[in-house]
């Protein structure tokens, strides 16, 4: 009888802890002191100000009444490197959707400097009822009113520093999803990816190819449970993180830039385009006109030439 055997490396989970823990291990004495360091050094930034909630008029007014996004979320979501949300992620975000849609855009933020996938579920997505929650979901709806067209979320980062074992993370992540489906059924869902934490400019090495390394675990991690639930998951261009540009001061958060850059990736990832229609086959009709033909090889066009251009 045959017995089957089953690999300790056959869940993607242990694989990525076993591998990953090995190499903190290793680096164990390094790590501590570069996290210490970076967090010392490290300047702290504040939250975008100004307005929560904003408005994108469009160019053409019959265009229909206005595409409505929230973005929900950690410290990118409220705009933390920028001096107003208007030129963050939710302002931004809006000025590309309009020049993608054609029409006008309705923007609010709901958000929590710091907050965990677990933080975002619990504390700032309401109940589709109504019932009270930790928290109230700040996207501008009346009761009874369908909600946003689109939903924006952003998480991750906090669960990286504070070393979320992956198993949670995955459940975290699928019930924050879950709840954000159920709050609003009627929006469009796109989860935004991982940044590509390895190329932090405030991370040290070998600091950052550890939370670098952990960092697209738990991407592919989102991103599967977010195929697996029915939303979008936008990955974030890993080339964005070459320009130093595109950070902010602290060289963690993006800089006004940056949350620019990121915007037009989220909204061709939330509103692709759709293909243009095929030309009409020409009319093959009893009635059709024939493409001319030439009498006579002095009407033909001449043939190309083998000799080398001038």
């Amino acid at each position: 009888m045959k017995r089957s055997f089953t690999s300790p490396f056959a869940s993607p989970f242990t694989f990525a802890r076993v591998s990953q823990s090995l190499l903190t291990i290793a680096l164990a004495p390094v790590l501590a002191v570069q996290a210490w360091r970076t967090v010392r050094c490290t300047p702290r930034l504040a939250p975008a100000g100004g307005d929560e909630q904003g408005f994108v008029p469009g160019s053409d007014p019959a265009a229909g009444p206005a595409y409505r996004v929230v973005v929900i979320g950690e410290s990118t979501a409220v705009g933390v490197g920028a001096a107003q949300h208007a030129q963050a992620l939710p302002g931004f975000l809006a000025e590309a959707l309009r020049e993608r849609l054609r029409r006008s855009v309705a923007w609010s933020v709901n958000g929590e400097n710091g907050a965990t996938a677990h933080r975002v579920t619990t504390g700032l997505v309401a109940p589709a009822n109504g019932a009270p929650g930790d928290g109230p979901a700040r996207d501008g709806s009346p009761s009874g009113d369908p909600g946003p067209d689109l939903v924006v979320v952003t998480v991750g980062i906090n669960d990286l520093i504070r070393r979320r074992p992956l198993r949670r993370w995955a459940d975290d992540v699928s019930r924050l999803i879950a709840a954000l489906q159920g709050r609003y059924g009627h929006a469009t869902l796109v989860v935004a990816g991982m940044p590509p934490v390895h190329r932090f400019p405030a991370l040290p090495q070998p600091l950052r190819l550890v939370l670098g390394a952990r960092a697209r675990t738990m991407d592919r991690i989102l991103r599967d449970t977010a195929r697996s639930r029915g939303a979008v998951h936008a990955p974030m261009d890993e080339a964005m993180a070459r320009d130093r540009g595109l950070f902010s001061t602290d060289g963690f958060h993006p800089s006004p830039a940056g949350y620019r850059a990121w915007a037009e990736d989220l909204a061709r990832a939330a509103a692709p385009v759709p293909p243009l229609p095929p030309d009409p086959a020409p009319d093959s009709g009893p009635d059709a006109v024939p493409d001319a033909v030439p009498d006579s090889a002095e009407e033909a066009p001449p043939a190309e030439s083998s000799r080398p251009g001038r």
